[in-house]
């Protein structure tokens, strides 16, 4: 019997049986995986819960205020002074004027602070929100100047005045001219008063609406004997904002639209945390310091009370819901 014909030789009983462990092994890496993903979603509902348990502005649950400028000195100065009376907040800061209301609703903030009863008032009638505020801070004055004359009593009757013709500041400059006694209008004047609304055989002055960054430059016009000039624009025309010939005062019905204020959820215009800060926010050293950073031209307004401040917003809502 030759070599290719003989009997295979019998298998090794010995050899171990090799097993496929692949399939077992992803079954074991998806259990743990699994595993570790629970329990780090469990973990961090447990931390998160820890915050949202924890006193609203202690230490792991600070009060989130919205603002524009968060490294100002008033800020700066306010949150040291907060943290000592032990408040802990977190001054968030924004690059725009239009996140921060619905930031504060939606709940991402507690506070905001950057914004006039008047761009309140249209942004809860556009949106059909309630946002209130819960303290003044300050009224940056529309001022009247004039190369003519040192005081508004020396404009004459038939003189022509000047004013920036943007909706907002139009309005207001309006506002300013009846305050000063030298229009009359046909009605009651609000936020939304147009020169149609000046009552011209009534009235002492002339109004000419241009665009705002017009207006100072009109003051070397012989026939123009003032103007109401921008805040924006009265460094760029050579002019110190004492200059003014007169302004608007923080306590008349004309200035109440743009008193800044510190806006809050309705639900919580009465948080005594909340209201503590507002009055940080109104002690001297931290007002000096909001005074410096304006130049000198803040007009504090923090003697209003929550509720004048409320009354007067729902006041600006109804004209702006007339419009």
């Amino acid at each position: 019997m030759t070599a290719a014909t003989q009997p295979a030789s019998p298998a090794n009983n010995n050899e171990p049986v090799r097993v496929n462990h692949t399939a077992r092994n992803i079954i074991i890496t998806i259990v743990v995986v699994a595993i570790i993903a629970v329990a780090a979603f469990f973990g961090y509902r447990a931390f998160a819960g820890a915050g949202e348990s924890a006193a609203k502005g202690s230490k792991d649950n600070p009060v989130k205020i919205g603002v524009v400028g968060a490294t100002d000195p008033e800020w700066v100065l306010f949150k040291q002074k907060a943290e000592k009376a032990g408040i802990y907040v977190d001054i968030v800061d924004f690059q725009d004027y239009t996140s921060e209301n619905p930031a504060l609703d939606s709940g991402e903030l507690d506070l905001n602070e950057f914004q006039h009863l008047l761009y309140l008032a249209n942004y809860n009638v556009s949106n059909n929100k309630d946002l209130q505020p819960i303290g003044g801070t300050a009224i940056y004055p529309l001022g009247v100047y004039s190369t003519k004359v040192k005081s508004i009593d020396d404009i004459k009757q038939g003189d022509t005045v000047t004013i920036p013709n943007d909706e907002t500041n139009q309005a207001r400059a309006i506002g300013v001219l009846k305050a000063a006694g030298l229009v009359t209008l046909k009605g009651d004047w609000t936020a939304f008063s147009t020169p149609a609304d000046i009552d011209e055989a009534k009235s002492k002055v002339k109004v000419t609406p241009l665009k705002a960054e017009q207006v100072a430059t009109t003051l070397k016009d012989p026939t123009i004997a003032a103007g109401v000039i921008n805040n924006d624009y009265v460094a760029d025309a050579g002019l110190d904002p004492k200059d003014a010939i007169y302004q608007d005062d923080a306590e008349s019905e004309e200035a109440r639209p743009y008193i800044n204020v510190w806006v809050s959820r309705k639900a919580d215009v009465n948080n005594e945390t909340y209201k503590k800060l507002v009055d940080i926010f109104h002690e001297q050293d931290v007002l000096d310091a909001l005074q410096e950073k304006s130049g000198g031209t803040a007009v504090f307004a923090d003697k209003f009370s929550a509720e004048e401040l409320q009354g007067f917003l729902a006041d600006i809502e109804k004209d702006a819901k007339a419009q």
